[in-house]
């Protein structure tokens, strides 16, 4: 076996690929621990239950994005011209994962979180810190936007939640269909609800 280092690791990678492709319910310790080629012992040696491994899996794994999110979402990036890059980023996130899996994945988090909400507190909590993390980003770029004078917004902190959750309801559908052409719009239906109705090249 490798440093403890790469044990825990390997099990956190797997646990989100896992848990992200299939469900919570349908991953078991002993499939992550096949999956990763670790054995039992050690995933309790870091881990004291697949909760705690899945709340560590997640935060690791916004970690491992968040520097393309802040290139994304950089200042120096127009604010309209942010939200036109956060919404390829997502369809091309969604396609990669498609292209893996053979399927449609959805929002990981939002996945995670509503699969547990009422059974784990936990990983219903870590799933709303980290969507709060995406969605100060677009609060952000449309309060630029609004200042710059390129939309007209009263409240870019509710507009922020109502753009997330807009997404939210495409990757949903999506899913549900398995069918990423539901998501070809998705940079024109959020430019719109803030009232762009093209980007300029």
């Amino acid at each position: 076996m490798g440093k403890p280092s790469d044990t825990k690791e390997k099990l956190l990678q797997v646990a989100f690929d896992l848990i992200w492709n299939q469900s919570y319910g349908s991953v078991s310790v002993d499939h992550i621990c096949e999956r990763a080629r670790v054995n039992k012992g050690s995933f309790y040696h870091f881990f004291n239950s697949k909760s705690e491994l899945a709340v560590e899996a997640y935060e690791e794994n916004w970690r491992e994005k968040q520097p393309e999110l802040d290139r994304v979402f950089s200042p120096q990036n127009p604010p309209l011209e942010r939200l036109a890059l956060w919404c390829q980023y997502v369809c091309n996130r969604q396609k990669q994962k498609a292209e893996k899996y053979g399927h449609v994945c959805g929002c990981p988090y939002a996945s995670l979180g509503t699969e547990l909400a009422t059974q784990d507190e936990k990983i219903r909590a870590k799933s709303q810190e980290i969507m709060g993390r995406t969605i100060r980003y677009l609060e952000s770029a449309l309060g630029d936007a609004m200042r710059e004078g390129s939309i007209s917004l009263s409240d870019p902190s509710a507009s922020a939640k109502h753009v997330y959750t807009a997404v939210l309801g495409k990757l949903l559908f999506a899913k549900v269909h398995n069918d990423l052409s539901v998501l070809n719009d998705l940079e024109q239906t959020i430019l719109s609800m803030v009232g762009v109705r093209k980007l300029a090249a």
